[in-house]
Parts: C-alpha cells; sequence; structure tokens
C-alpha cells in the first residue's frame, strides 16, 4: 500500500468531503492528531494504518505514482448473467 503523506490526507478528505473532524471521527483517533499530521507529516504509523483504513472503508484508496494522492475507487455492479 502507497505511504500516507500530508498531501495525500488532504486529497483523500476532499474527494470525501470530510473535514478533519470527520476523518479523526471515521479513524477513532484524535482531531489533534489529524491536524498535527497535516500541519507536520508527523505521525505514527498506526495512526496512518487507522487514517488509510478509515479511507478505504469509503472506498478511497492512497496512491503514489510519480505524484502522491487520493483517488476514489468505483464500486462495479455485478453483471447480470441470468438468462431469461
Amino acid at each position: 500500500m502507497a505511504e500516507l503523506t500530508p498531501e495525500a490526507n488532504r486529497a483523500a478528505r476532499a474527494i470525501l468531503k470530510w473535514s478533519v473532524r470527520d476523518l479523526a471521527d471515521n479513524a477513532g483517533i484524535a482531531f489533534s492528531t489529524v491536524h498535527r499530521f497535516e500541519s507536520t507529516g508527523s505521525a505514527s504509523e498506526t495512526t496512518k494504518e487507522k487514517i488509510k483504513a478509515a479511507f478505504a472503508a469509503h472506498g478511497v484508496e492512497i496512491t503514489n505514482g510519480e505524484y502522491t494522492g487520493a483517488r476514489l475507487l468505483l464500486r462495479r455492479e455485478p453483471k447480470d448473467t441470468r438468462q431469461d
């Protein structure tokens, strides 16, 4: 899984239209922890994993190609293979 950066974190929050408080609540961490991470980049690996899990639970993946970021994963409906 890609490394979580403050920039990717903000991008993922923007995709979900989450505030810092929304992310903190969904990740089960303190508001101040999210704020500090976005401001300084400082967070434990456990905290970063909780944040990534909260995003993943809502269909957002952290990416690190040439640049850091986030993307919304599309949910595809299963095709109906029944023949009437």
